[in-house]
């Protein structure tokens, strides 16, 4: 059976181990995506590369007269020369395009299990970012009665429970809803290749972020289709924990490049920006002009992901993922559209982040948004207050004493007892802006208001003190600046 156990947590990602059957995989976990016919780079070369999962397609197989029958009798394991873990899709797509309605869910089942697949994917309905709400409720419900209809077949806990319901977030609630009720831990969140494609990752942190808060914290979370690493850490960041990358090989048939910020045209480069053994062992020219350009391509691009996966693992380990999202989605207008759209879910990113970390640094007006600054301002009506408040933006101004606070951006006042524990004293933060500023008065205004009938004087110092009386306007307090 499948089982998930959670272990390190950051935002809403988390370093695990899926156990399927007697293996073992560390999560984040990327499968990369192999066609028997076309084997750019072979499994068991993979498999020396770190690869512990991969994904193959049954409805290849199924049709392959090269390897079914050797995939029926062998077993995938033998056919790929692969010794880890291995997925089969069911070919939904596949049967989408051709329309081979003799293909049914109950076929794709039995024939996954009949070739030794370990995770077995029902033939699920993916619903394109188009089709309207009554057209995917439908489809919707196609899927999870062919779910439930797999589950009668496989029954020892190895299917995978697709999460339908296009861009509709009230579906995407529903089908995490109803495969948290199959049991299944594991659970893809299917048909986001189109909005990925299109570069529309506000749309795709919507519809996962909706998935997410209906499916058990405990299933293991795969995004199907997210195949390229700069994307990755955004991913992550939702709760996604298994990603599946054919764009390794796609890209290097296309002579596109890899790296984590991009893709480039290998033709268009003087220089090859990483350190993997293919870029160590080629200079750019040599690699254009190699006849094993495509597969060292694909090595390459598999190289990059797979260490995207491991930095995102050791980021989640370290309590510093916020700063690689940052990082990566600032590489693309559209990804850090993304990024702000997930800040939007920051009460419910704090539902499950890490309360304190290593660090905190300042990265701009995102940072405002943050959980960590969220979670602090929701904390600072626990401070104790003693007669009166004195707030400082100043280290040297007033004395240290029970009614003095300091201050410091964008989290706010904190009493000098906090002064070297998560978030102050771990924090970084550049010469102070106005954003930053404004998101500490937020903090002012949670003591302020948790503290009625106590007066209250506010040290500004002259460059400040118009931004901090516009923050605070509305306060009902009486309170005076100097």
């Amino acid at each position: 059976m499948i089982t998930f156990e959670s272990q390190h947590k950051d935002i809403w990602a988390r370093t695990g181990k899926l156990r399927v059957g007697d293996k073992i995989a560390k999560t984040p976990l990327l499968l990369p995506v192999i066609n028997p016919h076309i084997q750019l780079i072979p499994p068991e070369e993979m498999q020396k590369m770190g690869v512990e999962a991969l994904i193959t397609n049954a409805y290849i197989f199924s049709k392959s007269e090269e390897f079914r029958e050797r995939a029926m009798n062998e077993g995938l394991h033998a056919v790929l020369g692969f010794d880890g873990i291995i997925m089969t899709d069911s070919g939904a797509f596949q049967q989408s395009v051709y329309g081979d309605v003799a293909f049914s869910n109950k076929d794709t089942v039995r024939f996954q299990r009949q070739i030794g697949s370990e995770i077995i994917v029902p033939m699920d309905v993916a619903t394109p970012p188009d089709r309207d709400h009554e057209g995917a409720e439908e489809e919707l419900s196609v899927t999870m009665q062919r779910i439930r209809e797999a589950m009668e077949i496989i029954d020892d806990g190895h299917l995978a429970a697709p999460v339908q319901g296009g861009i509709h977030t009230d579906l995407r609630k529903k089908a995490g809803e109803e495969v948290r009720e199959t049991g299944a831990v594991f659970c893809p969140i299917g048909a986001v290749v189109p909005l990925m494609e299109s570069y529309r990752y506000r749309d795709l942190v919507t519809v996962v972020m909706a998935a997410k808060q209906t499916l058990s914290p405990g299933a293991c979370i795969h995004l199907f289709g997210a195949g390229h690493p700069s994307m990755f850490a955004l991913a992550a960041a939702m709760g996604c924990d298994v990603f599946d990358s054919a764009a390794y090989a796609l890209y290097a048939r296309e002579g596109r490049y890899m790296t984590p910020s991009g893709s480039f045209k290998l033709a268009e480069l003087s220089e090859l920006p990483c350190a993997c053994e293919v870029c160590r062992t080629h200079s750019a020219r040599e690699l254009q002009a190699s006849p094993d350009k495509e597969k060292l391509l694909a090595k390459h691009n598999l190289l990059v992901s797979l260490a995207e996966i491991a930095r995102i693992r050791q980021s989640i380990q370290d309590g510093t993922l916020w700063e690689l999202v940052d990082e990566r989605c600032r590489n693309h207008p559209r990804l850090l559209d993304g990024y702000r759209e997930l800040l939007k879910y920051n009460d419910l990113l704090m539902t499950r982040d890490s309360v304190a970390k290593r660090r905190f640094f300042y990265r701009g007006s995102e940072s405002c948004k943050r959980t960590e600054v969220i979670r602090y301002h929701e904390m600072i009506p626990r401070f104790s207050v003693e007669g009166s408040i004195h707030i400082t933006m100043s280290d040297e101004a007033g004395p240290v004493d029970a009614t003095t606070f300091r201050f410091k951006p964008p989290f706010g006042p904190y009493p000098h007892g906090l002064k070297e524990t998560f978030p102050i004293g771990q924090s970084e933060i550049p010469e102070w802006d106005e954003d930053m500023i404004k998101s500490g008065c937020n903090g002012i205004i949670q003591l302020i208001n948790a503290n009625p009938g106590i007066p209250v004087t506010i040290h500004t110092g002259e460059r400040w003190n118009a931004v901090v009386k516009d923050a605070l306007k509305d306060v009902e307090k009486l309170y005076e600046f100097i």
